[in-house]
């Protein structure tokens, strides 16, 4: 295949494919003379896998990790298991993060009322007091699936 149907046949973009090859999640294909890459039913194979493990809001390097322990068809899945009892803990936590924002926003939201100018809005000056200062930063980015975003892959 080349990577327009390899992109078609796994929904995800012929740059996401191009940077997964660089950063090595997915092997090099051979090149044709013509210089086009030539994928194989394995590199199909790895890019579902890919793209299921990003719909579960796997990060790169927990991906990575997976696909070195599949590398290793007869190991303990304990590491595995392991792996995954990690994304859940942080995807809870993520959880508890996002009831907090939604519980911050009811408040903000709660301080608009009808009739208003922008200059009276309750919103706009919640959003300029410390109570929105003061709610806990964790670092991590609060969007759904967009656990370790890689700029400029959509992935």
């Amino acid at each position: 295949m080349k990577i327009g149907e390899i992109s078609k046949a796994t929904g995800i973009p012929v740059e996401t494919i191009r940077y997964y090859e660089k950063i090595g999640l997915v092997p090099e294909p051979e090149r044709e003379a013509s210089g086009y890459r030539h994928y194989r039913q394995s590199h199909l194979d790895r890019l579902l896998f890919i793209r299921r493990c990003r719909n579960l809001d796997m990060a790169q390097d927990e991906i990575r990790e997976l696909i070195r322990l599949a590398d290793q068809p007869d190991a303990d899945c304990s590491e595995v298991d392991a792996l995954l009892a990690r994304h859940l803990t942080h995807v809870r936590e993520r959880l508890r993060e996002l009831a907090s924002l939604e519980d911050t926003l009811e408040q903000l939201q709660q301080a608009c009322s009808e009739g208003r100018t922008v200059s009276e809005c309750g919103i706009l000056g919640g959003l300029t007091s410390e109570t929105v200062d003061e709610l806990p930063d964790s670092g991590h980015n609060h969007v759904p699936g967009t656990h370790h975003h890689t700029p400029g892959t959509g992935q």
